[in-house]
Order: structure tokens, then sequence, then C-alpha cells
């Protein structure tokens, strides 16, 4: 699968083949390591309710002393059992920082919240010391031993792994490793991007626009047929749900990551014909938070603009282009060829774009995409990278 850039390093997600004992090893460590989380929940809590610090030295050494006097947590390998602390740290150093940096509630990361066995999907975190690949099967601490897809070479030594259930019940590994550049050629070209609703990626170059899929409306008959079932055989409170809800739960996750794959689909193919094309691109740095109460949420989040977003920076990175994020501020106020701003927001409902100083008009995203080019201190010519005039645009650093 495709590798997700992370921090200079890159994932590789494979599918795995899992044996019943193997599934059956992953599944009892998965245990542990939820215990272990759950257990720092509480600790946290109750220092939190005293006033005291309850930091990463602090819950290593609860695990040391629960490794040692309890058979059940030493049966397991410790490897995943400190990187699961370690997840605790980040999610509740972030959560912390959210609240000192007094960030509206929507906007925070929640505390870290009890692991319950019917909800939470295992996931296990290995480093180094923790895997090793040995005639293409992963072999895990423990003596775990699991058949990989390699649908394609890893580029370089994998430096971590994590090993995961999703909600269909499948399993699969995502390996970290160095990010790799693979250069294209130099094209001379610039492009402006503009997010919208309507269409979902307007640009400066006709042929560039992404029109707005729709995969999750032409998928909301059979959601909304699978969501009815699960509704008719929901069980009661504390009670396992019958062969036909989970059957009904099953389809719905089926769709759903149907629809997800879809997206991911369109977003890399578009992403890698910009950044074909194109040697610098400046990107409106969108952020769809404000959306998710308006009546666009739905046709929003349907068109995956953070995900094509994340795309398009992901490709740009990996072929050596460069990216300027703009911030969205009045850019659908401001007049890409003489700059001039208007006194007043357009509506919605308006989409040409007349400057009321030089009197030009044009579509009010094609507008926003070439103001994009005008932030970043490039040509607006667009894709073809030419100016009015016969010069060439600045490149970017």
């Amino acid at each position: 699968m495709a590798p997700v850039e992370d921090a200079g390093c890159a994932r590789y997600t494979y599918r795995l083949r899992v044996s019943s004992a193997a599934r059956t090893a992953l599944l009892a460590e998965w245990g542990r390591c939820r215990w272990i989380w759950n257990e720092c929940v509480a600790r946290s809590q109750k220092a939190h309710a005293d006033g005291e610090k309850c930091g990463p030295a602090r819950l290593d050494s609860m695990l040391t002393e629960a490794r040692a006097r309890t058979q059940w947590l030493r049966a397991g390998s410790s490897v995943p059992q400190q990187q699961i602390i370690r997840d605790f740290g980040r999610s509740r150093a972030k959560a912390v920082k959210d609240v000192k940096a007094r960030l509206p509630v929507h906007r925070r990361a929640g505390m870290p919240k009890w692991k319950k066995k019917r909800e939470a999907l295992p996931t296990l975190n290995y480093t180094r010391r923790g895997f090793r690949l040995k005639d293409g099967h992963l072999c895990l601490a423990g003596g775990i031993a699991l058949m990989v897809v390699w649908s394609r070479e890893l580029p370089a030594d994998a430096s971590s792994v994590r090993v995961y259930q999703d909600s269909l019940g499948h399993w699969y590994a995502s390996f970290v490793v160095p990010a790799s550049a693979e250069p294209l050629p130099r094209t001379g070209r610039v492009i402006g991007v503009d997010w919208g609703v309507k269409e979902t990626a307007t640009t400066t170059s006709d042929t560039h626009d992404l029109p707005h899929a729709e995969h999750g409306k032409n998928a909301a008959a059979k959601l909304a047929h699978y969501q009815r079932m699960m509704a008719r055989r929901k069980p009661r409170k504390g009670q396992p749900g019958s062969k036909g809800y989970r059957e009904a739960k099953r389809q719905t996750a089926k769709l759903h990551k149907k629809v997800a794959r879809q997206r991911q689909d369109t977003a890399r193919k578009w992403a890698k014909a910009v950044a074909r094309d194109h040697d610098v691109m400046a990107v409106e740095d969108f952020r769809l938070k404000f959306l998710s109460r308006s009546t666009m949420a739905r046709k929003a989040a349907d068109a995956a603009i953070g995900a094509t977003k994340a795309a398009l920076v992901e490709m740009a990175r990996k072929h050596g282009r460069a990216v300027h994020l703009i911030h969205p501020a009045h850019t659908t106020m401001d007049c890409a060829h003489c700059g001039a701003r208007a006194k007043h927001a357009l509506p919605l409902g308006e989409r040409i774009y007349t400057c009321t100083a030089c009197g030009v008009s044009s579509p009010r995203d094609k507008n926003s995409a070439r103001v994009m080019l005008v932030r970043a201190g490039l040509s607006p010519a667009g894709a073809e990278g030419v100016r009015p005039g016969g010069a060439q645009p600045r490149r970017a650093a």
C-alpha cells in the first residue's frame, strides 16, 4: 500500500495473514496492554484528584512493579507494554497542553479514556528490538509469527511496526521507514489551489480541477439500509448483539471502509497529477472544523478536503516539489488582478467575483486560486507559469 508521511518518515502498510494460534497470542497481548492503559488512566485520575503529578517515570515504575508481582503480565513481551505507556503519555500531554493554551472545547484533544473490551480495537506497537523480518514473515517478541502480504518492497529497514486490527477483523502491519524522495523533472509551472464544497479543489489550471466525487452520497442508500437493520436488532444495554446485528454492523463497517478507500484513491491520483505537472504549489491552508455545524457539513465531509490536502502535501514532499500553505482569510474578498479588497464578504450563492476597483470579473473560486499565487509571491498566470508580459514567475525557496 502507499506510504503516508509521518514526521520525516513514511509508513508502509501491509495486510497480514494471521493463523488461529497467532490471533490468540495477539489478542492475549492486547489484553495485557489494554489493562496497562486502563491502569494508567486510573492512576492519572487519582493523581489529578490529589493534586499530584503522574509522569512517565512514575508510570514506568508502575509497570515494573506490576510485572514483578503478576505472572500474567510477565507472560507477555515488555516492548508493547512500554510503548502503550508512551502513547498514553503523549495523549495526556497533548490534552494538558490544549487546556493550558485555553483552546475552545471543540478544538481540544480529549483526556485519555478507558479502553473497553468490546469497543477498543487491538493496536500493538513494537520498536526495533521487538520484531524482525525473516523469510517474508514478521516475527514479534513473544514468539508470534505473522505472514505479510508484500504488495511492494520496503525501501529501507523499518525502525518500528504497528500491528492492528480494523473494524472488519482484518489485521495489518504498518512499518515506519525513513522518508525517501523521488524527484521529478522540472516543468517551470506553478499552480494555486482553492478548496471548496461544490468542487473539492479549484485550481488556476482548468485541467487540474478536482470535481466533487460524491462517494459518500452514492453509498448513502446502502448505508441507510444496513443502519436500519442495526437499529431493529439493537441489543439491550449489557447484552451481546445477535448474529443479525453483528452481520449488519460488519456490512456497515465494510461500506464505510470502501468509501474511505475510494476517497483516498481519488485524492492520491489527483495529487500525483498536480505534483507531476507543477514545480511550486500555493495551497489554501483551509480548516474545516467551522463547517461541521453548518448546512454544508455532510457535503464537506464527503469531499474529504483534509485527506486530499494531506495527500497533496505528502506527494509534493515525495517528489521534491515546493508547497506554500496560504492563510485562508479574505481570499474570497481580494482581487487577484489589482489586489483590492471588497468591503463586504460575498454570499455563498454569488459565484462570480467582480472587482469594484478594476472591474475584472471571474468565477469566484478561480479568483481565490489566483489569490493563492499572489500571496505566495508567484505569478497568477496559472499552470503555464507565464506572466501576461512574458516574464517568468519568481521561484519559491
